[in-house]
This record gives structure tokens, C-alpha cells and sequence, in this order.
């Protein structure tokens, strides 16, 4: 009878601590993806800064190639796209803001063709932008520059600021993490000390007290990862379920490398503080194992 509640309180005690072990790495999960979606969203939203250049009349489609390959050589651009003055004409949007046939009533196209030039990160080094900006300024087939200068800097300085605050907050996540995942593998090797101590007892070697232990803490790392995949998966599939239009679905390769990285996690963190929890209790005195 001893025995069975013996065995039983360490089933319940290794129950309880790979459910911890699970929703703590559930916890790291969401956070990473977070952190993956803002980057993915910064990026997107750094490149949305775009740069009319104005080209003079009467290039050659060599001369836009190699101004085009010359632009988009520029460690501070992302893309370039050629707009020509006869889409532009053509564009909706134009045509409805003057609600005229201006080339009827001018005679002639009065639009210059041009770049749209998709700024990347690095337009925030100020260096690189104005030796950019002096190159686009030298070259006599450009004749006038625009973008958004101010709202630039303002994009990247929130960017940035956000990208700061949220790796601090999972930088805290992860320590916090770790320490209640010790402690929880410490709890569930508390529940085994008096098997530890009686193996000492009989003259079992440290490797042989160690090892069980050991494998018993990879396996229950391992669950632990595949049960907050699960947990990780479901969450996912109900907020696509219920807000489809943040297109979680297409984001497969983030989800499944997210999901590797916590059964590795949990297998090697699982395994880590099992064997210095075990370590430690081997080297207790028995006297004083029961003090613990």
C-alpha cells in the first residue's frame, strides 16, 4: 500500500510538472510568434516607404536599364518599378482628381516618366541616404526627387522602439521560463529522493543513479514540447478560424519552425536541469536528503 501512494504522488508529481513544462513552453511559443509577425510586419512596413525619381524625356530604354540597375544596386533600396508617363495619364485615380483629358487640353503628355523606389532598412543610416540622395542629384538624367522624409524617420524610430520593447519582453519571458521550469523538474526529482538515497545506500555508482533520470527528463521534455505544439496549434487555428484576414494560414514555415524550436527546447531544457537537480541530490549527505 506504501509502495502504490508512493508511486502514485510521483505519477501525479510528473503529471503536474510536464502540464508546467508544457504551457510554459506554450507561453514561449506565442511570444516567439509575436515577435516573428512584428518582424515579418516591420519589414513589410519599412519597404512601404517609396521614392519618386523623375526622369527627363527622351531615354533610351538602355539608359532607364542602367539607371534602374544603378538604383537598385544601393544597399538602401528594396525595389525599383518604372512608371511611364503614358500609365500614369491612365491611371484612375488621376484621371478622376482633374476630371479632364489633359493631354487633349494641353496638347501634348505633360507627366514625366519616373522610379518608384521601395526604400529598405538600412534608408535609416543617414550616411548611406545622402550619399544615395548626392548620387540620384549628379546624375543628369533625374530631374526632381520626393519622399517622406520625416515620416521615414518616424516609421523606423517606432519600428525600432517596438523591436526593442518586445525582445526585452521576451528576453524577461525566457528567464522567467527557466526558472519555473527548474523548479518544476526539481519538484518532480524531490518526489524520487528517497530512491536516490537508497540506491547511494546499496553502492550504486553516480551514472547509474543519474542515467534513469536523465531519459525519464528527456521523455518528459519531449512531451511536454509535442502537448504545447498542440496547445501552440489549436490557438493558432482558432484565431485564423475567427480573424482570417491576419493570414496566419500562409504562415506554415513560421508555425513549424516555432513548434520545432519548443520540442527542442523542452527536450534540452528538461534534460539540462534534471541532471543538475539529480547531481545535486547525489552529492547530499543521506542525513540530511529528508531535510531538503
Amino acid at each position: 500500500m506504501k509502495n502504490r501512494n508512493v508511486r502514485g504522488r510521483v505519477l501525479r508529481s510528473y503529471a503536474v510538472s510536464t502540464v508546467s513544462m508544457a504551457l510554459v513552453l506554450f507561453v514561449l511559443g506565442i511570444i516567439g510568434y509575436m515577435m516573428t509577425s512584428l518582424l515579418a510586419a516591420s519589414h513589410q512596413v519599412r519597404q512601404g516607404v517609396v521614392m519618386m525619381v523623375e526622369l527627363r524625356d527622351g531615354l533610351s530604354t538602355a539608359e532607364l536599364d542602367s539607371l534602374s540597375n544603378t538604383i537598385a544596386s544601393n544597399r538602401v533600396v528594396a525595389s525599383v518599378d518604372f512608371v511611364s508617363k503614358a500609365s500614369k495619364l491612365e491611371d484612375k485615380q488621376f484621371r478622376r482628381a482633374f476630371d479632364v483629358d489633359v493631354k487633349g487640353v494641353l496638347g501634348e503628355n505633360p507627366l514625366p516618366d519616373s522610379f518608384d523606389v521601395a526604400l529598405s532598412a538600412e534608408a535609416t543610416d543617414s550616411v548611406a541616404m545622402n550619399s544615395f540622395l548626392e548620387q540620384l542629384t549628379q546624375n543628369d538624367a533625374v530631374t526632381y526627387i520626393s519622399y517622406p522624409e520625416d515620416v521615414l524617420e518616424d516609421v523606423h524610430s517606432v519600428i525600432d522602439t517596438m523591436q526593442l520593447l518586445l525582445l526585452l519582453f521576451g528576453g524577461a519571458m525566457l528567464v522567467i521560463s527557466m526558472v519555473l521550469l527548474n523548479n518544476t523538474i526539481r519538484l518532480a526529482v524531490f518526489s524520487r529522493r528517497e530512491a536516490i538515497n537508497t540506491m547511494k545506500l546499496v553502492g550504486a555508482t553516480r551514472w547509474f543513479i543519474i542515467r534513469p533520470f536523465l531519459g525519464r527528463g528527456a521523455l518528459q521534455g519531449l512531451v511536454a514540447g509535442v502537448v504545447a505544439v498542440v496547445f501552440f496549434g489549436s490557438t493558432l487555428y482558432g484565431i485564423n478560424h475567427t480573424l482570417p484576414h491576419l493570414g496566419i494560414a500562409e504562415q506554415m514555415v513560421e508555425f513549424a519552425i516555432i513548434s520545432g524550436a519548443m520540442v527542442v527546447l523542452g527536450v534540452v531544457m528538461a534534460t539540462l536541469f534534471t541532471l543538475f537537480t539529480v547531481i545535486k541530490f547525489v552529492n547530499m549527505k543521506s542525513n540530511k536528503i529528508y531535510l531538503y
